[in-house]
């Protein structure tokens, strides 16, 4: 009896260290897991999604039917967030984090943000939880795309498109922040202080076309503080040109590319030799 007893008891402890063993175990996921950040204006935006491989299987049509609702990719449903208010394909969208879900179609695509992102698949996908939803047109890749994709592209400093990809489907739609109030307010703001954002008040100037004569007003503020700086040569041409003062433009930039040939800094030579080349 000791022995059957002591048999019985080693076969507990065997397949209690294999249920151990199985719960420890780590494979890698069929679908592998992405989380892309993109700087946007202010902000940022994130994307969270699994990322399944066709395999020579007919996937969109196939087992992601068309006219269904699908989560964007594998396991949990896909979920982006925005840190700021953006516009999606001029629809308001606020700050927070959205499941996104899609209905394929051979010719164009449901987009929808869900107010529900915590959820596995979409099975417990309700229309009612939709915050918005919108069409684009489906693109047809000439290459097939083997993984799921999800990427931005056509980055500029308030707008983004975010294109998903898969098999020799593709579609995109646009993404903009409004935070030119915000940071008019701010240089404002840092204009009363002792510390005064001259520069970079300047460049935010020059690069959203807001009063040249201001700009200058502010980069010759920093070119007194250090008058040997091809960088501050380089900006201050810049202005001057797009204020329409080529032949300061054109002396300024000159002035540029012997302060960097004496420092041998070819990257602001080069910046200030193609102002030179725009103004004559």
């Amino acid at each position: 009896m000791k022995t059957l007893a002591y048999l019985f008891l080693s076969a507990i402890i065997f397949c209690g260290s294999l249920t151990v063993n199985a719960q420890g175990l780590k494979t890698p996921a069929a679908s592998s897991g992405q989380t892309i950040i993109q700087d946007l204006g202010l902000g940022k935006v994130t994307v969270v999604y699994s990322r399944p491989n066709s395999k020579g299987r007919k996937m969109l049509g196939g087992q992601e039917p068309f006219g269904q609702v699908w989560r964007t990719g594998a396991n949990s449903a896909t979920t982006i967030t925005f840190t700021d208010d953006v516009t999606i394909e001029g629809n308001k969208v606020p700050a927070g984090t959205y499941g996104l879900f899609s209905i394929p179609d051979p010719k164009e695509w449901t987009i929808i943000l869900s107010k529900t992102s915590k959820t596995w698949g979409a099975y417990t996908y309700k229309q009612e939880d939709d915050f918005l939803r919108f069409k684009v047109k489906a693109i047809a890749l000439k290459e097939p795309v083997e993984t799921f994709t999800i990427q931005f592209a056509n980055v500029f400093p308030t707008s983004a498109d975010l294109h998903l990809m898969w098999e020799k489907t593709a579609f995109a739609f646009n993404i903009k922040t409004d935070v030119d109030a915000r940071v008019m307010a701010s240089i404002d703001e840092a204009m009363k202080g002792e510390k005064k954002p001259y520069f970079a008040a300047a460049q935010y100037y020059y690069n959203n076309d807001k009063d040249l004569a201001k700009a200058l007003e502010w980069i010759s503020e920093v070119e007194k503080t250090n008058a040997k700086s091809p960088a501050i040569k380089v900006w201050k041409a810049r202005i001057l040109l797009k204020k329409g003062d080529k032949a300061a433009a054109l002396a300024t930039a000159k002035e540029g590319v012997a302060l960097a040939q004496a420092a041998k800094d070819g990257e602001y030579e080069r910046l200030n030799a193609a102002v030179v080349a725009q103004a004559k």
